[in-house]
């Protein structure tokens, strides 16, 4: 009976989370109508808000053995069904909230022509050619159902999909693995949190860091979940304090939003001890723990779809973790040359890449070994090449390219510069305008976002500089120069 998630004046504890995402699987076993009846390996597109029906349902689909393929809430139309098709899936499930539902009805007719059964999240009456899911619940049973149903025949196996922000085109389906998902279980283990937590998650499901860190994470730890569809600034205190939130999960924007706030009496009355995530700047980060009191943070990176992550166990301002010879044993990188104007590594005479030194930008990349692989994403095999570089350092060699430009410095701890070919800070679910990709010592989000092209006029050239010079020593990261936006810091 342990309390597993409260969601506005909900509470659920884990036992009902397990029965609840029991019905779902029953009800979907059961289904007979058009597409049915779900086995193991057929993919479902999930369209849902955060709430937890959600979680229900993503939980319900893995005790089939199906796969879920997680569907950001802003996609319409063409974007949606390019989703739905890159992924393969045979069914949608959508929620009638949100004008969720009022984005799929449109399309109706084209997924009914390609095969695509849809459910609704919610009671009816549904139109034709809609299920109501709910209906289907009331009537299964809360059994479990045979567990060979998601037991996978290969760890490396497909467990979910989760899609990219689509910066540069439209949405690929990153595959995720069995493993990986299991291996998110350790996360808040891993940073320091217990099950005697209340974990705060206001990131948006679809992603990796709102789901499988901030879900699973809890799960792993048996913690208190508490679930919000938004995140708000001007509610996040009292949160807190309503609900004894003894943790956050949070991207670099979050925490802006937060020290932007008008001060208010009573802001450091809370118990909020740890706050974990990623893309903080080192201003900001320095103004949260000044205004808010002594919170441990723990900055992290990591993609999606990547093969390698960093973590800032020392909490070692605008670091995003620290890559000595012990880590690299286990989690293997290189920072190569890379020239920004040609948008490729830089290579030798002899066409290998050069590393960079100790405080010199590079491009980090990763090998991609059966130890460390890149799963790549569903669709044409073009799709996973164009993140690969082949001949990195020898013949037949391969490496995950992140696309992401980082220093090192002489005490092994790596920073973020930039993002190769952005030159607008990305944001998926606020009208909000945010600045350019962050000036040196900052970092970016664990999963990006989706883009909304917006340059506010206070950071007029910081990502426009930082995408047209060519590379060149810098100082080391921890040198206060490195830490200044201006034509020396934006230059990389």
């Amino acid at each position: 009976q342990r309390l597993f998630l409260r969601f506005e004046r909900q509470r659920f504890s884990y036992g009902q989370a397990e029965r609840a995402s029991r019905r779902v699987a029953n009800a979907l076993r059961a289904w007979r109508g058009p597409g049915g009846p779900l086995r193991p390996g057929h993919t479902v597109g999930l369209l849902v808000g955060n709430e937890p029906g959600f979680v229900w349902a993503w939980l319900g689909l893995a005790r089939l053995g199906a796969v879920p393929a997680f569907l950001g809430t802003g996609l319409r139309r063409g974007a949606l069904l390019h989703c739905l098709r890159g992924c393969g899936a045979r069914a949608l499930l959508v929620a009638r909230g949100e004008y969720l539902y009022e984005a799929v009805e449109p399309l109706l007719p084209t997924l009914q022509e390609q095969g695509i059964v849809v459910w609704m999240l919610g009671p009816g009456p549904c139109p034709p050619g809609v299920t109501s899911l709910q209906e289907l619940m009331e009537e299964a049973s809360e059994e479990p159902v045979p567990s060979d149903l998601s037991t996978p025949r290969d760890m490396m196996d497909t467990c979910l999909y989760i899609f990219t922000s689509g910066t540069t085109g439209l949405p690929k389906a990153a595959r995720i693995s069995h493993l990986k998902s299991i291996m998110c279980l350790g996360f808040y283990r891993l940073v320091g949190a217990s099950s005697k937590d209340v974990i705060y998650v206001a990131l948006p499901l679809y992603h990796m860091s709102g789901s499988l860190l901030g879900i699973v994470g809890c799960i792993g730890i048996g913690a208190t979940c508490v679930l919000k569809r938004k995140f708000s600034a001007s509610q996040f205190w009292g949160d807190c304090q309503h609900y004894g939130v003894t943790v956050f999960q949070y991207i670099g924007e979050l925490c802006r939003y937060l020290v932007n706030q008008p001060k208010v009496k009573g802001e450091r009355d809370h118990s909020l001890h740890l706050a974990v995530g990623s893309g903080l700047r080192p201003d900001v980060w320095r103004e949260f723990l000044q205004r808010f009191g002594n919170v441990r943070i723990v900055e992290t990176y990591g993609m999606t779809e990547g093969n390698i992550t960093f973590f800032n166990y020392t909490s070692t301002l605008g670091a995003v973790g620290r890559g000595s010879f012990l880590y690299k044993l286990f989690c293997p990188f290189e920072l190569v040359r890379y020239d920004v104007l040609q948008g490729a590594p830089v290579r030798d005479a002899a066409g290998w890449c050069q590393r960079v030194g100790p405080g010199e930008t590079g491009l980090l990349i990763a090998p991609v070994t059966p130890q460390n692989p890149f799963l790549g994403y569903a669709g044409g095999r073009e799709l996973s090449e164009h993140k690969l570089l082949r001949g990195v350092f020898a013949e037949g060699d391969a490496y995950f390219n992140t696309g992401d430009l980082m220093a090192q410095d002489a005490a092994q701890f790596v920073y973020f510069r930039d993002r190769t070919g952005d030159t607008y800070r990305y944001q998926s679910h606020r009208d909000t305008p945010v600045p350019p990709r962050h000036p040196l010592g900052s970092q970016p989000p664990h999963h990006p976002e989706t883009p909304r092209a917006t340059s506010p006029p206070h950071h007029p050239d910081t990502a426009p500089r930082a995408a047209t010079h060519p590379p060149r020593p810098e100082p080391p990261p921890g040198n206060p120069t490195s830490q200044r936006a201006g034509p020396r810091a934006a230059g990389v």
